[in-house]
């Protein structure tokens, strides 16, 4: 595939260099990311951790063959929906693929809104234990009343901390205090920060006003299930969705899959669909500003793709001749 010549010089631009482009879900990251990539000759790496699912497309709004023919997009369908994938899978793949990048003398734009995904690349994972087949499996056939129970006696302060609908986080939590015996927020937090450091101009933040990501959130949800978000949800069902614990907690897949098992209206499942990925954004914010320096640029309801692209790169050209 030809890939297109950057429009100006990256003569100010090192190869050595590359670009963080995060906020919440629906502000518009992607397609900045790619007029990004067309004006400095870049290519698209995702930090989505759904992204990496094949056949997990309209509900993750995973670029379009179109786009990827246009602008080459890396950690995208990587594994099938039944198997497992997580932050320490993406971080060495997400290396390499930057590392892959440059040596052919291009740019890497590193594009998503998976904040653990974007720690773990850049200062590595804590030491806590990995899964643990036996202790997981008896945690998940536990009912979530009942590990609730368990955490508050255990960890209070975890149990204060959670996401207690969350039962996935509510598993981790339990398998790390049963298989360590120590509180779960106390466990060593020794990151590893194998990749150099990098100046906070290079990681950029995008918002818009609440009402404006709210509007965009519920029309990008209204057009996953014109676009039939159901009869895809169907395909993966067949193709062991259900069992990748991970891949169903996927906003708009979990909820079309109680639809298809009768609990809720159509009607009711886009609502409430509409309503956590809302959450998810606010959850995505609160993360990205509390745990990251970013650049941050609020987009305005008129704005352009490109005219973002044009400033993001003043803002990395002038960075770099400081």
């Amino acid at each position: 595939m030809a890939l297109p010549p950057p429009l100006e010089s990256r003569s100010a631009i090192p190869a050595s260099r590359f670009v963080f482009i995060a906020g919440p879900t629906a502000v518009g990251k992607s397609a900045i990311a790619m007029a990004l990539a067309g004006r400095i000759g870049g290519e698209i790496v995702s930090v989505d951790s759904m992204q990496v699912y094949l056949g997990l497309d309209l509900g993750t709004a995973k670029p379009s063959p179109d786009d990827r023919q246009r602008v080459p997009h890396h950690l995208i369908d990587l594994v099938e929906p039944n198997e497992p994938f997580d932050a320490a899978q993406f971080a060495g793949r997400a290396r390499d693929a930057v590392a892959e990048i440059q040596q052919r003398g291009r740019f890497p734009i590193l594009c998503g809104g998976s904040g653990l995904y974007f720690k773990a690349f850049f200062e590595g994972l804590g030491e806590a234990p990995g899964a643990d087949p036996a202790v997981r499996a008896k945690l998940e056939s536990t009912s979530l009343a009942e590990m609730l129970q368990e955490l508050e006696v255990k960890d209070p302060a975890c149990y204060a901390r959670i996401d207690r609908n969350n039962k996935r986080r509510v598993v981790r939590a339990l398998e790390v205090i049963r298989l360590t015996g120590k509180p779960f927020p106390a466990q060593p937090r020794r990151w590893n920060p194998n990749v150099e450091s990098h100046p906070s101009k290079l990681l950029f933040g995008l918002t818009r006003s609440n009402d404006e990501l709210r509007a965009r959130i519920d029309a990008r949800v209204d057009a996953m299930f014109a676009l039939g978000l159901i009869e895809e949800t169907k395909h993966l069902l067949a193709r062991g969705l259900a069992e990748n614990k991970t891949a169903m907690q996927a906003i708009g897949y979990r909820q079309a899959v109680e639809f298809l098992r009768g609990e809720r209206t159509l009607s009711e499942t886009i609502a409430l669909v509409k309503l956590r990925t809302r959450q998810l954004a606010k959850r995505q914010m609160t993360w990205f500003r509390r745990q990251c320096d970013l650049d941050w640029i609020h987009l305005d309801p008129l704005c352009r793709a490109e005219e973002v692209a044009e400033q993001l790169f003043r803002r990395i050209k002038g960075d770099e001749l400081e």
